[in-house]
């Protein structure tokens, strides 16, 4: 690791630590050669996982496009940062684990409305309005009595 200061390649770590999200560790570490302390992060490099869009295109997953939307969908909803976080967690982990590399953004978006039907039907309705891209109030009904239809374990009745 180079010394921001110096430039010297070598380093000793003297503390480490997992940061507050568990997602990275942070080092601090002293150069060997001016003494100077500085922070370092380590954390896990993921593959890239690319996103075909309904047009044939392809674009890098954007977890905060992603994340965006969510909470568009959520605002001025009885939804918590947390369930909107572990919604997003539980879909990431399920995406990168899987062996392709590449995946659509209709699964992306059907992953999602699986998840919101059981937190806020008005979420529900909002993402899949946008998603499904409703043109008229029976494209809009017709979502309507779909949701009514799940039951509990996200299966139609």
């Amino acid at each position: 690791m180079k010394c921001p200061y110096c430039k010297h390649t070598e380093s000793k770590v003297i503390d480490s630590r997992s940061t507050v999200d568990g997602e990275s560790i942070r080092r601090r570490r002293v150069c060997l050669h001016c003494g100077k302390r500085f922070t370092t992060y380590e954390t896990v490099e993921t593959s890239s996982l690319m996103v075909i869009k309904k047009d044939g295109s392809r674009q890098q997953f954007d977890r905060d496009k992603l994340m965006r939307g969510i909470v568009k969908a959520c605002e001025k909803r009885p939804v918590t940062t947390a369930q909107m976080d572990s919604l997003l967690a539980d879909m990431e982990q399920k995406l990168y684990g899987r062996l392709e590399n590449e995946v659509s953004s209709e699964t992306i978006g059907e992953m999602v409305l699986e998840r919101l039907v059981h937190i806020d039907e008005v979420a529900y309705i909002r993402f899949a309005s946008v998603y499904r891209d409703f043109q008229d109030v029976h494209s809009f009904m017709e979502e309507l009595m779909r949701m009514k239809h799940i039951d509990s374990k996200g299966t139609e009745i």
